[in-house]
């Protein structure tokens, strides 16, 4: 089985989302399937097809965060040290065309949430910050044209 990287907050939040499922979600959607079938004819009773697409999501759903946990593989970035950017890394950027500052962790691909600058390991911009150092300079693809980013600090917490 090939283990999945993630650090301890990613798991937290799949287990979290696991635990729900479990214990509010699906037991809401048995409840409705039952509910939608005490009104009768199956076949052309929206409420009891629209719950069991629900049921069908959470179940499918279920099995993938089960899969995703045991296959977890949690590394704790405050273990890391040094000046080169890894997995786990909370990093600051220049892009040097628009003089704005950014900053991102490196996680995992299933925990990646760009919104709250959780940047996903297998991302293009990530992929080309791995291995760089503070001061160096990278050239990310992008639509529109190559971006280029400054890495200004580099830090594992």
């Amino acid at each position: 089985m090939q283990k999945i990287p993630m650090t301890a907050g990613g798991l937290i939040r799949l287990e979290d989302e696991l635990r729900r499922l479990k214990s509010e979600d699906r037991p809401a959607v048995i409840r409705a399937i039952a509910e939608a079938r005490a009104h009768g004819d199956l076949s052309e009773n929206a409420e009891y097809h629209a719950a069991r697409d629900r049921q069908s999501f959470i179940e499918g759903r279920i099995l993938e965060l089960e899969d995703l946990v045991s296959s977890a593989e949690v590394i704790d970035p405050a273990t890391l040290s040094g000046d080169q950017v890894k997995f786990g890394a909370h990093v600051d950027l220049l892009d040097e065309e628009s003089e704005k500052e950014s900053a991102y962790q490196i996680v995992g691909v299933h925990e990646a949430d760009i919104k709250k600058g959780l940047l996903s390991v297998s991302s293009p911009l990530a992929k080309s910050l791995i291995g760089k150092s503070v001061g160096d300079s990278v050239a990310v693809p992008a639509p529109g044209g190559d971006k280029t980013y400054e890495i200004l600090k580099v830090t594992y917490k």
